[in-house]
C-alpha cells in the first residue's frame, strides 16, 4: 500500500499543478478504519497562503442524493412502510391519477422511471416551492417506465418530496435525525452555511451576478431556489463524515447507536437492478464501470468535484474531494484523475 500512496499523492498534486482544482482532500480505507489519507493544494487561489486541509468543507453536490435521499429511502424501506415496487399513485395522493402515479421508488432509484431528463424548475414552474413541487410530480413522463436507463436530477428530488410525505418530516431533519446524528457526521448538513462555516468551505463556481466563487451556498441552481434543501444536492460535508458513512456502509456495528438503514438496504442497493438495460445501475449506485455485470466497486460522484467509491467484496471504500468547479465545468481531466484515484485505491 506504501507505494500504490506515493502514487496517489503524486496524482493529486499534480492535478493541482495542473489546475484540475485547487486543491484536494482524499481517504482510502477499510470498515475498521482509515489505511490512508492526505490533503493538497489550496482552499483558494485568491488566498494562497490557506492549504487544503481534512476539515475543509465541501459542497458535496450529487453526493447528497446519497447521504441524504438514498439513506433516508433505505430506512423508511428497512421499517417496512415504504414497498419499492408499489406504484407512487397507490399510496401517494398527491401523484395519484397523474403520469408520475405509475411509476415506482425502485424505477426511480434505477433511472429507468422515464421521468424528463433535466430538472429546469424555474423555466417551467416559477419560484414558489409549492408550485415547483405540483410541477415536477404532475409532469408528463419523457417515455414509459422500465424502458431505458437514464440519469436525471429529477428522480432524486421526486424521491426527496417521497421521503418527506411517508415521514412526515422535511428531508433535512429526517436526514439529521435517522442517518447523520446517529452516525456523528456532525458537519453535515444542507446549507445556505452560516459565515463561521463558509469560511472552511472550498468556493466552487464563479456567481456571475457577485463576481466572487460560491461559498457556503450550494453551486446546484434547483437547491438555490429551493432554499438549500431538495434531493438533487444542497448538502456539505466533509472527509471524516464521509469516512463515517463508507465504514458504516461496510459493516453497521461500526455505528455507536443503530442508523436507519442497514445491511440489508446496503447489499440490496448494491448490485445490478436493470437487468439487460445499459448503464447497469444498482439502487442510485452504480458500477465503476458503468457496463459491468460483475460489479465490484460501486461509485457515486458531485458534480462540483466530489466523488466516493465503495467495495463490500473487497471490503475497502475510498473519498476523494475536490472543488474542480472553482476552474472549469469540463469534467474530462478529472474523470482522468478519479479513474486512475480508483486504480491505485483498491489495487
Amino acid at each position: 500500500m506504501t507505494n500504490a500512496i506515493d502514487r496517489i499523492e503524486a496524482l493529486l498534486d499534480e492535478g493541482v499543478r495542473d489546475k484540475v482544482y485547487p486543491g484536494a482532500v482524499w481517504a482510502v480505507g477499510t470498515a475498521t478504519g482509515t489505511r490512508a489519507s492526505g490533503a493538497t493544494g489550496v482552499l483558494d487561489p485568491d488566498r494562497p497562503d490557506v492549504r487544503m486541509r481534512p476539515d475543509t468543507v465541501f459542497d458535496a453536490a450529487s453526493l447528497t442524493k446519497i447521504i441524504a435521499v438514498w439513506s433516508s429511502i433505505g430506512t423508511l424501506w428497512q421499517d417496512g412502510v415504504l414497498d419499492l415496487d408499489a406504484p407512487l399513485g397507490t399510496f401517494w395522493r398527491e401523484v395519484t391519477g397523474h403520469p408520475l402515479g405509475s411509476v415506482t421508488a425502485r424505477q426511480l432509484l434505477t433511472h429507468t422511471a422515464g421521468v424528463p431528463l433535466r430538472a429546469q424548475l424555474k423555466n417551467l414552474y416559477g419560484t414558489d416551492p409549492k408550485a415547483i413541487r405540483d410541477g415536477v410530480l404532475h409532469e408528463a413522463l419523457h417515455r414509459p417506465p422500465g424502458e431505458a436507463v437514464e440519469y436525471t436530477d429529477r428522480a432524486a428530488l421526486i424521491l426527496g418530496y417521497l421521503a418527506e410525505h411517508i415521514s412526515g418530516q422535511p428531508l433535512d431533519q429526517l436526514a439529521a435525525a435517522r442517518i447523520w446524528n446517529p452516525l456523528s457526521m456532525s458537519a453535515t448538513r444542507f446549507g445556505p452555511l452560516p459565515a463561521e462555516i463558509a469560511e472552511r468551505c472550498a468556493p466552487t463556481e464563479l456567481d456571475q451576478g457577485t463576481d466572487t466563487h460560491l461559498k457556503g451556498v450550494a453551486h446546484d441552481f434547483s437547491a438555490r431556489l429551493l432554499g438549500g434543501v431538495c434531493g438533487i444536492a444542497g448538502v456539505f460535508t466533509v472527509l471524516d463524515d464521509l469516512v463515517r458513512f463508507l465504514r458504516y456502509m461496510l459493516d453497521a456495528s461500526t455505528a455507536p447507536v443503530e442508523a436507519g438503514f442497514g445491511a440489508d438496504w446496503t447489499a440490496h442497493s448494491l448490485a445490478i437492478r436493470t437487468g439487460r438495460l445499459q448503464p447497469a445501475r444498482g439502487l442510485f449506485w452504480h458500477p465503476a464501470h458503468a457496463t459491468s455485470d460483475d460489479a465490484d466497486i460501486w461509485v457515486h460522484y458531485g458534480f462540483t468535484g466530489t466523488g466516493m467509491w465503495l467495495s463490500p467484496a473487497k471490503g475497502q471504500w475510498a473519498v476523494l474531494l475536490t472543488n474542480k468547479l472553482y476552474y472549469t465545468r469540463d469534467r474530462q481531466p478529472l474523470t482522468d484523475i478519479r479513474n486512475r484515484f480508483r486504480e491505485l485505491a483498491f489495487a
